[in-house]
């Protein structure tokens, strides 16, 4: 790693920037990649020839494929989070503004005389301890919002709405403001919590079809494709073929959900919601969710921080070293897609373990050059406006926090 290039450049910070444009605006998600690095990237390191065919192979809340389609460029996404499935899919298409304002007139009509006699559905057997997070009363409305979504919108508009349903859900829940992870409010919050559950709908409804209506208007019309295989274990050629993808364009999981982003506990809420299969059991299904005790890679980028780590806790060490594990397999996966002078772009953090910085950075980078790449440059950035928490518990012991990541670096590799 002695030719490693990091370059600072401040403007990639995007300070003052508006991330909330187009279908950007829908719904919220843990560590979402900004829309303005997706564009800057596609705009500036698109690989020389073609550029046909952006893959995510850990796609998120779905910015990379929105911006593939405001680039006029095919992509083709991945996740195994259904939240994540049902947002990409949902930013990414190109519904009928006017019906939508219909079908929203017809549930607005309904919700004037809301009693809840009305309500059809009253088993929430389904969501984990739903009287510790909701009231019956809300529950009743949300309820009713679905039953309204499937009374009075199509097939194709319905998942509009039901993403739209389930910011609502997470957000007249108990949960603490500003957490990802499944925090109760202090009881004299909950006394004076009392949201407005369909006026929360209505107001995300407006807002979502004005974002719509600004991707309708610039999107150019490729198409986009939504998947659930894991890259950990294989790229299905029926999907992506060898040698086909043209650009990369990703941000990928951070590797810790104990203590650092809770990808599945935030979706919690929604996949008991809709009822979709291991809700509660997410994070220890996505990358290095499966503790093991060896070590299936090589390094030399990151072999002092990982002696420390293993000096300093072994349990830490083992659940770092799944991580990685799981991340270099899906890094060889991945780059067997991608064609030759293909462009590959990973937006990763400078994560913490028993507070040793592990520089995921020059381990991605390296990875990638053990499959056929060469490193172009590491851009750095800082993290201004990115939704992570502040703080996070190092040791998992009450009391003991560090900052999280402030920085980014954003990899940028090129194929053989």
């Amino acid at each position: 790693m002695a030719d490693y290039i990091r370059l600072v450049d401040d403007r990639w910070s995007f300070r003052d920037a508006d991330t909330k444009q187009y279908t950007h605006c829908y719904h919220t998600y843990p560590a979402m990649m900004i829309p303005q690095v997706a564009r800057a990237l596609i705009e500036e390191y698109k690989p020389e020839g073609k550029l046909n065919l952006i893959f995510d192979p850990y796609m998120g809340s779905g910015t990379t494929l929105v911006e593939a389609c405001l680039a006029g460029v095919d992509s083709v996404g991945t996740d195994l989070n259904p939240l994540a499935r049902l947002m990409g899919k949902v930013k990414s298409t190109h519904y009928d503004e006017q019906k939508l304002k219909y079908e929203l007139s017809a549930i607005q009509s309904d919700l004037i005389f809301y009693n809840d006699s009305f309500v059809k559905d009253r088993n929430f057997e389904r969501i984990s301890n739903y009287t510790f997070w909701y009231t019956e009363a809300n529950l009743l409305k949300l309820s009713y919002l679905q039953q309204l979504i499937n009374e009075h919108c199509s097939e194709q508009s319905k998942d509009f709405f039901l993403l739209i349903l389930s910011e609502v859900v997470r957000e007249v829940s108990f949960t603490r403001n500003g957490e990802f992870k499944r925090y109760r409010m202090k009881e004299e919050s909950i006394a004076r919590f009392n949201p407005d559950v369909f006026g929360l709908f209505e107001r995300k409804a407006q807002r979502n079809i004005t974002g719509l209506q600004q991707f309708n208007r610039d999107a150019n019309g490729a198409s986009v494709s939504v998947y659930d295989f894991n890259s950990t274990y294989g790229i299905p050629a029926e999907i992506i073929q060898a040698d086909s993808v043209d650009m990369v364009l990703t941000s990928p999981p951070y590797g810790d959900s104990h203590t650092t982003v809770a990808y599945g506990q935030f979706s919690r809420w929604a996949n008991e919601w809709f009822g979709y299969k291991d809700a509660a059991i997410l994070d220890s299904l996505l990358m290095g969710g499966k503790r093991t005790k060896d070590e299936q890679f090589v390094t030399n980028s990151i072999r002092r921080e990982l002696d420390e780590i293993r000096r300093l806790d072994e349990k830490r060490y083992w659940e770092v070293v799944s991580f990685l594990n799981d991340y270099s397999k899906s890094i060889a996966n991945v780059a067997g897609t991608v064609r030759r002078g293909g462009v590959v772009c990973y937006v990763v953090g400078d994560r913490r373990v028993k507070n040793v910085q592990i520089p995921l950075d020059f381990f991605t980078a390296e990875m990638f050059m053990a499959n056929g790449f060469a490193h172009q440059v590491t851009l750095v950035r800082e993290i201004p406006n990115k939704r992570m928490p502040s703080k996070t518990s190092p040791s998992n012991v009450a009391g003991e926090q560090v900052a999280t990541m402030s920085h980014e670096f954003i990899v940028i590799m090129r194929k053989l």
